[in-house]
């Protein structure tokens, strides 16, 4: 099965909608009054004072529509669009590499039904993952900067769902509720969509809310201070918006698979008994059961 499918399309119309200007509202005032606004106009060559955006859908609007605002826009806003795009695709990347490694282990059988409880699926962190995907291992400066806080910001907030996945007494093993011998051995279970396998912090990956803040909270605080329109925060919505919906469709197409249950059957006397279900049994914790 496919891992996260995110639609970038979407965290680009998310930004788009929190209307951001540049120059900034804190560093731009549009002249006015003599000479000043007369000065102003004049400066500007008739082909310089409208000019359309070459980013579509454009990241910032210009507070005036002349060649150079629209330029800083541009230019500005590619770079922001290609910071949203690396990150999406190394949590991409992160995300398919923790689901070839994550388990369900420590589950109770009986008959058949499996028990987990939270805590029962393990993997690994998703933080260094993310940075080192190939999409924004590179990343220097003020990039690295946000790398950072988007992979922290993500990893917490996966991670708090993950610690809180439950098996609910699923019909996993139907050959247990019988089975002729004295010990069950290992049996696959029946392949179920991990959306199955609650948790109470499911809103922490399918809404942005939770990684959102996560990820405003460990941004370098002098990139904030310095940020007076909130850039960071819209950009963070956008990636945020965009990996929960991903996170939504993920769930309900993941399936859990191979998980191997086993255990004895302690009613089991022949002739008189001839089968029994499993009491008590366990799974084997291996690796792979999101892998398909």
């Amino acid at each position: 099965m496919p891992g996260l499918n995110p639609l970038k399309i979407i965290g680009n119309l998310k930004f788009m909608a929190a209307g951001l200007k540049l120059p900034t509202s804190a560093s731009w005032r549009q002249p006015s009054g003599d000479p000043a606004a007369a000065h102003y106009g004049e400066a500007l060559q008739p082909h310089e004072r409208v000019a359309l955006p070459r980013l579509t859908p454009p990241w910032f609007t210009p507070q005036n529509r002349h060649k150079y605002h629209q330029q800083s826009c541009d230019d500005i806003g590619e770079e922001f669009k290609k910071l949203h795009d690396g990150m999406i695709d190394a949590v991409q990347f992160a995300h398919n590499m923790w689901r070839f490694q994550a388990k369900f282990q420590n589950l109770k059988v009986m008959a058949l039904s499996a028990i987990g409880t939270p805590g029962c699926l393990d993997g690994p962190s998703l933080q260094s993952g993310i940075k080192t995907a190939p999409s924004c291992a590179a990343f220097t400066g003020n990039r690295a900067k946000y790398r950072d806080a988007v992979a922290k910001g993500v990893s917490t907030a996966f991670k708090s769902w993950q610690d809180n996945v439950m098996v609910p007494g699923l019909p996993w093993y139907p050959a247990f509720v019988a089975f002729p011998g004295p010990q069950a051995p290992p049996m696959p279970n029946v392949p179920t969509p991990l959306i199955a396998c609650t948790s109470s912090r499911l809103s922490d990956i399918t809404a942005p809310d939770t990684m959102k803040r996560e990820m405003i909270g460990a941004l370098d605080s002098e990139l904030k201070d310095s940020d007076p329109d909130k850039q960071h925060e819209a950009l963070f919505d956008a990636i945020a918006t965009v990996l929960a919906l991903a996170f939504l469709m993920w769930l309900p197409m993941q399936q859990v698979m191979l998980v191997l249950g086993k255990g004895p059957i302690p009613t089991f006397a022949p002739p008189l008994v001839p089968a029994g279900p499993v009491v008590s049994g366990d799974n084997i914790a291996v690796s792979g059961h999101l892998m398909v």
